[in-house]
Parts: C-alpha cells; structure tokens; sequence
C-alpha cells in the first residue's frame, strides 16, 4: 500500500478565501493547507491531502468543488509519498 499526495489550487469568489479556508480546515480535515495572494486581493488557497493509493484524488476535488465560495479547482501536483 502506498500513500499518495495531491496538492489542489482553490480559486475563490472574491473575499471568500478565508471563509472557504475555514470550512476546508473544519470539515475535510487536509494535511496541509496555506492561503496565497495572487494580486490586487485576489487569494487562492493551496491545499494538500496525503491519502491511501486505492482512494482516488478526484473525491477530494468534488468535496471542494462543493464548497460554497469556490469557484475553480484544480490538481497542482500529485505524487507517491
């Protein structure tokens, strides 16, 4: 059994990064999360999940496509840990 690391750039509705931060932290429980500005305000979160390699990334990319607030996600990086 391997574990796999996916890294997600969350694109937000303006002034929502830190609200969707909060319900990111609360309820999906990442292993590692940091909220990034881009320019002029505009913040994206990064979001990293370390998961088993029989559980597929696309789960977490659906419960953040969820969220309100959010308006783009996408995989950055994946790899084996």
């Amino acid at each position: 059994m391997t574990d796999v690391a996916v890294l997600f750039k969350v694109y937000t509705a303006e002034g929502q990064a830190d609200n969707v931060a909060k319900v990111v932290k609360d309820t999906l429980k990442p292993n590692a999360m940091q909220v990034e500005d881009v320019a002029f305000g505009i913040k994206i979160l990064k979001v990293m999940f370390v998961h088993d390699d029989k559980v597929g990334s696309s789960e977490f990319e659906e419960k953040l496509r969820k969220i309100s607030g959010v308006n783009e996600v996408e995989v950055a990086e994946e790899s084996l840990v």
